[in-house]
Parts: structure tokens; C-alpha cells; sequence
């Protein structure tokens, strides 16, 4: 990790968290994090609806040009990246594993800026709509808005020493009855 934000934030979420893979979305204190909340965000893991922004800071806002709240976070990445970041978020909540991006975009003069995106998980509770948080933060303190956000570089942190297939996961968390649609 190379900005600032992003280091700060991935230290309080590592403390958060303890033992487990991933902190409880309530563990996370704003008032603690209070010098990033420009920078953070939270996204639903919603794939069909390109990962909607739950919350969006408002630098986060600034760099897109408008209020995020609602908006698809797949949408701000060109048509060539979208995929990729949607693979990366989706891997990032089913595996619980964060993931850390390199991003470049364009300003309105057409010049390129240089951000870094990360992506934590938070942990999965039964019944409970799963969602992930990131810091999106410029290198450059006087980007305006950009457009055409594309992924330049990422890896995945802390490889966890066995990695569980999605579908033995999501049974592992789930009590009670279970309703399978489509099967006969």
C-alpha cells in the first residue's frame, strides 16, 4: 500500500478484526477513522447491480462528479475494467480477503491521475445484507472529477492458508431452514 489513507484505514480494520478474517460491519467506529471519511466508502454486494454505493465520502463524491449514494461502483470503471473489479469485489466479499488496486482515470483535460483503491470485506453474518468498504484515494491532492476510472494493477492481501470454495462457505454460515430456487 502506498497512500496514506489506505495504509491508515487497513491498520484500523487489521485491529478491528483480531483473530477473525473480517470485523463486524458495526465494529467499525467513524469517529475513529474521522481524518479518512472523505476517502471511504461502503458498497452492497449487489454483482447484478454493479456493487451500489451503501455510503460514499465526499471526496470519494468529488472524484466522480456527483453524489455516489445509490450509484453502481462498476459503473465508474471503463467498459475493459468492469469486469475485472466486479471479479475483484466479489471475491473480496465471498472470500473475505482484501484487495488492494492501483486505478488510473482522466481528468477533464484529459490528463491522466493516479489513484489507489482498496477493498475490505466485512464479516458475513446470517440474514444480514453483505457488504464491503475501501478507501479510493488520488496520489493528487487537485484531481476534479474524473471519468474513465481503469484498473491498472491489484493483488489480493493475506492470503488465507486455505481458501474454501464460495458454496461451502455460504453453508457453513447458514442456520436454519434453507430455501434452494430452481431445484426440483
Amino acid at each position: 500500500m502506498k497512500h496514506p489513507s489506505s495504509r491508515a484505514f487497513f491498520a484500523y480494520w487489521d485491529k478491528k478484526r483480531g483473530s477473525a478474517r473480517a470485523p463486524d460491519r458495526a465494529d467499525i467506529d467513524p469517529a475513529a477513522v474521522r481524518e479518512l471519511l472523505g476517502d471511504i466508502f461502503v458498497l452492497s454486494c449487489e454483482p447484478k447491480t454493479g456493487f451500489p454505493f451503501r455510503v460514499a465520502g465526499t471526496r470519494v463524491c468529488a472524484l466522480a462528479g456527483c453524489d455516489l449514494k445509490d450509484q453502481g461502483f462498476a459503473a465508474l470503471f471503463t467498459d475493459a475494467s468492469r469486469s475485472e473489479i466486479e471479479e475483484i469485489a466479489t471475491v473480496v466479499a465471498d472470500e473475505t480477503l482484501g484487495a488492494i488496486a492501483g486505478v488510473t482515470a482522466l481528468r477533464e483535460d484529459g490528463s491522466k491521475a493516479h489513484l489507489e483503491l482498496l477493498l475490505l470485506p466485512f464479516n458475513a453474518r446470517p440474514h444480514t445484507p453483505v457488504s464491503l468498504t475501501g478507501v479510493l484515494a488520488p496520489f493528487d491532492d487537485e484531481c476534479g472529477a474524473l471519468s474513465a476510472f481503469t484498473v491498472t494493477s491489484w493483488r489480493y492481501l493475506h492470503q488465507p492458508e486455505k481458501l474454501l470454495p464460495r458454496a461451502i462457505r455460504k453453508l457453513q454460515i447458514a442456520r436454519g431452514l434453507m430455501v434452494y430456487e430452481g431445484l426440483r
